[in-house]
């Protein structure tokens, strides 16, 4: 039985013109750098060395990048949800708070700053 018809996901790993409509068909397809131009226009990502073990180091980096990712935009929505009602004054009327506008856009530096922080811990990463 085909495996996207169980549902699963599938890699395809190919460097030659025969390879490119399994790369397309693939759910992540992967070509070398010496493979033909066809293979890497249908794949999803190029390997700029041609090792096979690299696919190991490629599938490690794109599981950081995605945590990354989540971890960003969990810490940028907490900081909105919590800071922009605030700065709007919505609770103003009940509990008197408000946040003066420069704090606002301190705050909302600190967003990018921390984004940009959390980012830089990829350059760290040993594949």
């Amino acid at each position: 039985m085909h495996y996207k018809a169980l549902g699963k996901k599938t890699v395809m790993v190919g460097d030659g013109f025969n390879d490119a409509p399994a790369l397309s068909e693939a759910d992540i397809g992967i070509s070398l750098r010496s493979g033909t131009d066809v293979a890497a226009e249908a794949s999803d990502i190029t390997l700029m060395r041609n090792d096979l073990g690299a696919v190991v180091g490629a599938i490690k980096i794109s599981k950081a990048i995605r945590k990354i990712i989540n971890q960003n935009l969990a810490w940028a929505f907490i900081y909105n949800i919590a800071l922009v009602p605030l700065a709007a004054g919505v609770f103003y009327p009940w509990w008197g708070l408000l946040l003066a506008p420069h704090f606002a856009g301190a705050a909302m530096a600190l967003s990018s700053v921390s984004v940009v922080m959390n980012s830089l811990r990829l350059k760290s990463m040993k594949v």
